[in-house]
């Protein structure tokens, strides 16, 4: 296996999308210097509704309109105000990139939210999840898909010497998987998810994207071999919350790229950032303990934050950023 294995360069780092403050000029500035091997499109969902995750990629569904109401998202009758904040947001951080990154030829990442933490999080018309009505999420995803393919088709005309790299977040799909999404009481949860359908569901995205693919999981029983069989290149968690080694070398044989969230999203309550070189030595021992050589590790990991960086403070957003990429150095050098 070598280094054109996947999309990126070896000896990279990059963030997972959300970033603090609301100067999206100055965010993705940061992004740009600090991750040049990887740098992705920043996500301020501090500036308000439309720049969270589930209203960003409500943005993206094709004829399928959604709105505010009570505070949450739910479908809508037509396009309104609150879609076209949400249009209007993306195209003004859409427009910082092409500017920032003109010329920009490596691998750049765009985020989303996927479509089983979308349905647990949109609600029908007439109440309820999307989510309880399989044909409704069915119906979400191909219009997210297509809306996707789009998005994906918009950065590569933005930027035509790059490699897009689309990254699903999917923190809801657990819960889903386990049937431990509520309903509006709070007094039940909707029925679980069978895997294969969750499957089904992200490779009808995975298709359609046109774009190499990576999911994004924080949650301690990552589904890796669901996201391997739906045909991601990559998965991105969270190191902390790993228990289970046989799966994650088992997604490492496979040739799964990983995105190691390796560095805290915010700071430590000892009110000390970890070192580079302590980060890279848990990445060493962990790949050490399952045994792959050691040239490897620096082509097939990504070093990243645990999570987003929207509740850190702007200085420590930017010095997890820089200790993701000294982190990726050190993990070159063999």
């Amino acid at each position: 296996m070598d280094a054109q294995s996947w999309p990126w360069p070896t000896g990279a780092a990059t963030g997972i999308g959300s970033m603090p403050g609301t100067d999206v000029a100055e965010v993705q500035r940061i992004v740009l210097g600090e991750l040049p091997a990887l740098p992705h499109l920043a996500e301020l969902p501090g500036r308000g509704p439309g720049a969270d995750v589930i209203g960003r990629t409500a943005g993206f569904l094709v004829d399928l309109p959604v709105e505010l109401y009570t505070g949450r998202w739910r479908v809508a009758a037509r396009s309104g105000k609150d879609l076209r904040r949400a249009h209007d947001l993306l195209e003004r951080d859409l427009d910082q990139l092409t500017e920032q990154a003109d010329g920009f030829t490596g691998t750049v990442k765009i985020q989303a939210a996927g479509p089983l933490t979308l349905a647990a999080n949109v609600d029908l018309a007439i109440g309820g999840r999307l989510l309880r009505d399989p044909g409704a999420v069915r119906d979400l995803t191909d219009s997210l898909a297509e809306g996707l393919r789009g998005h994906v088709a918009d950065v590569r005309r933005r930027l035509p010497g790059a490699t897009v790299l689309l990254q699903l977040d999917e923190p809801s799909l657990p819960a889903v998987l386990a049937g431990h999404v509520p309903t509006e009481s709070g007094f039940s949860a909707y029925r679980a998810v069978e895997t294969s359908a969750a499957r089904d569901l992200l490779r009808i995205v995975v298709d359609a994207a046109d774009a190499p693919l990576v999911v994004h999981c924080c949650a301690p029983d990552v589904p890796l071999d669901l996201f391997r069989t739906a045909g991601a290149v990559a998965v991105a968690f969270d190191l902390d919350l790993i228990t289970q080694l046989d799966p994650l070398g088992e997604a490492i044989e496979s040739g799964l790229g990983l995105l190691v969230g390796a560095i805290p999203s915010t700071l430590p309550a000892s009110g000390v950032a970890p070192s580079a070189e302590q980060v890279a030595d848990r990445v060493r021992t962990l790949w050490g303990k399952l045994g792959f050589p050691r040239p490897q590790l620096a082509q097939q990991v990504v070093v990243t934050p645990t999570c987003g960086l929207a509740g850190a403070t702007p200085e420590y957003a930017r010095t997890a950023l820089t200790t993701a990429q000294e982190t990726a150095r050190r993990l070159h050098e063999v």
